[in-house]
């Protein structure tokens, strides 16, 4: 009875929520981080690329997301780490950055550019130290009176490049994908030094005509219903069950291992076209296809290994796990000059709460069919464009404390990250240095719940598909495991799409 009454009061404040926003403010005009910058443009000057600020003249505060992300329990960054096919030379970075990143005022300052001496005799293996010299980083905090980034330029050969640029960036000064477009506007394709990366744009899906048009309305009212309903008990008293992936409450107060593997984008492409799915489905498949490998092996520990078939293995029946999964919900996609980004701001992402079913499939194609009906799904939604709603009107009709406990609670309540990011087309230079990938991800100090103990990153660059893992080590020590389970998934759902053909 009182979950009951709870949850009745819960919609009823749903209600006045949502009646809220659509006076606050309409869902086209999403607005976030980066937003207090107006362009100037001045003759003679590389493409209008002297920057003003706002707040200078309108004296305009911090946008709520950015206010958020100020809090002590959502103290969150970006890490993007960009592999380079050449040895980087410091100077010429540092030049080019005056020219380009620099002009953001939220950028400003060389002294932010790291050269660490590298030791020419390392006790470690050169991935192993990036590795390391990646994990410290996340056990530090930026210094609020500055601008909050650093760019750090490893000079060290690693068996994927021959040099390592580490970006972290704090999440108020933009999400994910916004941030990552803004490291990318420094970049110009290798073939053409003066174009900017093309990235892949999404296509528009054909509307139903007639009954099912009617059918398809239906759908989407009843799903997003339910979703929103699932939002609500996340943020009342529903949380995933517990798993050897489930972290402790401050799990953002450990430093993070990060680490990243490549597999095929033509093989991945290959998957998506065979099952008529995405490749986001794809990815999502594998996902799930590694994770039930890993978790039945770390069921098994101290005990009796029952084996690892649909139907003999150490997996508790009827796992599920859910996956914060952020998406984009921006009206238009691609990488734009750093001038045309900051005069139109930055728009939000937001995540959706994505089922994760945890079994052992003797058909490894079944992982990818069970993703893709859990993806169309959610496509038949408006759970993220809620969400995105609620979270915007919140903080003016409670404030911004009351939003940062309930974003907090239902991302915490979820056993993992999920992202999927396009990424360049063509091969790309960061100022003059071709890069061979690129790996962004995320960590929170010095204690945030938001954080979890396993989150994946995926980036498309070129003919590859980047993974990114970001794991807590007390909980996941063995994160190299994990991505062999990733990769044998792969490889046995590539060998059954090619063995049906």
């Amino acid at each position: 009875m009182v979950e009951a009454r709870h949850l009745s009061i819960s919609l009823l404040l749903l209600f006045f929520i949502l009646k809220a926003a659509s006076t606050i403010e309409t869902l086209e005009g999403l607005k976030d981080a980066l937003k207090p910058i107006r362009i100037v443009p001045k003759e003679g000057d590389e493409k209008g690329m002297v920057v003003k600020r706002h707040d200078q003249e309108d004296h305009q505060p911090p946008s709520p997301m950015a206010r958020l992300f100020h809090e002590p329990d959502c103290n969150l960054y970006v890490i993007a780490m960009i592999g380079s096919k050449t040895r980087i030379d410091p100077d010429v970075v540092k030049a080019n950055l005056v020219h380009s990143l620099l002009k953001h005022p939220r950028f400003s300052s060389l002294q932010h550019v790291i050269v660490p001496d590298m030791c020419s005799d390392m006790e470690t293996s050169s991935d192993k130290y990036v590795e390391d010299y990646i994990c410290n980083l996340t056990k530090t905090t930026l210094d609020f009176s500055k601008p909050l980034w650093d760019l750090h330029l490893l000079n060290v050969k690693t068996s994927h490049a021959e040099a390592v640029a580490v970006f972290r960036i704090h999440h108020s000064l933009g999400d994910g994908t916004s941030l990552m477009s803004l490291s990318l506007a420094c970049t110009r394709k290798a073939s053409d030094p003066m174009a900017l990366p093309s990235v892949p744009m999404m296509k528009k899906s054909k509307s139903s005509a007639g009954s099912g048009k009617w059918w398809k309305a239906f759908r989407l009212v009843w799903n997003t219903i339910i979703d929103v309903l699932m939002v609500i008990a996340r943020v009342l008293f529903l949380k995933d069950r517990d798993t050897p992936l489930r972290g402790p409450p401050n799990v953002g107060s450990t430093g993070r291992r990060i680490i990243h593997r490549t597999i095929s984008l033509e093989d991945v492409v290959m998957i998506k076209n065979e099952m008529s799915t995405t490749v986001n489905d794809v990815m999502v498949g594998i996902t799930q296809a590694g994770l039930s490998r890993y978790l039945s092996r770390r069921f098994a520990e101290g005990k009796k290994n029952k084996g690892a078939t649909e139907k003999k293995n150490n997996l508790p029946k009827n796992l599920s796990i859910r996956a914060t999964h952020f998406i984009n919900i921006r009206p238009s996609a691609g990488i734009h000059t750093l001038a045309e980004m900051m005069e139109k701001g930055s728009e939000a992402k937001r995540g959706i709460l994505l089922p994760l079913t945890i079994a052992l499939q003797d058909n490894p194609l079944d992982y990818i069919q069970k993703a893709k009906e859990a993806m169309d799904r959610k496509k038949a939604s408006l759970e993220a464009l809620y969400i995105h709603s609620m979270a915007k009107s919140i903080p003016n009709l409670f404030g911004t404390k009351t939003r940062s406990v309930l974003c907090l609670k239902v991302p915490s309540r979820t056993t993992i990250w999920f992202s999927n990011v396009v990424g360049p087309q063509e091969e790309i230079a960061f100022f003059g240095h071709p890069i061979a990938y690129i790996a962004p991800s995320c960590f929170g100090q010095p204690n945030i719940s938001l954080l979890k103990a396993l989150m994946i990153h995926v980036v498309s660059y070129v003919d590859k598909m980047n993974i990114i893992l970001s794991v807590d080590e007390s909980t996941v020590p063995d994160p190299h495991q994990l991505f062999d389970d990733l990769e044998e998934s792969f490889n046995l759902i590539k060998n059954a799409v090619m063995a049906r053909n």
